[in-house]
């Protein structure tokens, strides 16, 4: 279920001094993802015993948990019990997820298990088969939209913003798709480690051009972030 655990963070749960723990596997295969290993399930394998351990002796000086992937919700039942055993050791709980499984979301949110839920939109609606490479329920991803617009934990979207895939135009649909939000996240696509290893020669957008997207997009949100 494991493949990957920081420390410590400061940037990942925001306020809050947090660890980080990796999911492996992912529904998606969107060409510019940073962590590949995780998505073709190639990252080693860490049992959940080290990661509780871990954090069993960090209680007190870390104050939060972020459950990233991959995708988290992918592994239902057995996220549900390790987030229960996170929140037994008194940890806040933010998870990183791509919508596709509102039904367990909205299970996680009814149990009181998240203090905060952060969904990647990867697109507009009609373009997400091709920005994920997969055949993608859209209807799963609107519902997500729902559940976290009418949370009462805080979240965020945010988008990935890559040159030759998404637009000025594309952000505006998303903030319409995502119209209300508290807070929606802009995020440069950085070229590092890719999926696909051809996007490590595509550009970023400049400064300029994020700060145009995130005018654009606060016509419909409440607050737009470029990170």
């Amino acid at each position: 279920m494991f493949g990957g655990l920081t420390r410590f963070s400061l940037i990942d749960y925001p306020g809050e001094l947090s660890a980080v723990v990796f999911t492996k596997g992912c529904n998606f295969r969107c060409p510019y993802c940073h962590n590949p290993e995780l998505v073709n399930n190639t990252a080693e394998e860490i049992e959940i015993d080290e990661i509780l351990g871990f954090l069993k002796k960090r209680m007190g000086k870390l104050t939060a948990v972020s459950i990233t992937g991959g995708e988290p919700t992918l592994h239902g039942d057995k996220l549900v019990g390790f987030i229960r055993k996170l929140k037994d050791m008194g940890y806040k709980v933010k998870i990183d997820t791509n919508g596709t499984n509102p039904g367990l979301i909205e299970r996680l949110l009814s149990l009181n298990l998240l203090d905060y839920i952060a969904m990647d939109v990867k697109a507009p609606i009609e373009k997400y088969n091709h920005i994920t490479n997969t055949k993608t329920n859209t209807q799963n991803i609107k519902d997500s939209i729902g559940l976290l617009l009418n949370a009462r934990i805080p979240y965020e979207f945010r988008t990935t913003v890559v040159k030759d895939l998404i637009t000025e135009d594309d952000i505006a649909e998303i903030a319409k798709l995502i119209n209300g939000a508290e807070l929606f996240c802009i995020q440069n696509f950085i070229p590092t480690k890719t999926l696909n290893p051809s996007f490590k020669e595509k550009s970023s957008y400049s400064h300029q051009e994020l700060l145009n997207m995130k005018q654009i997009a606060n016509r419909w949100v409440k607050r737009c972030i470029i990170r």
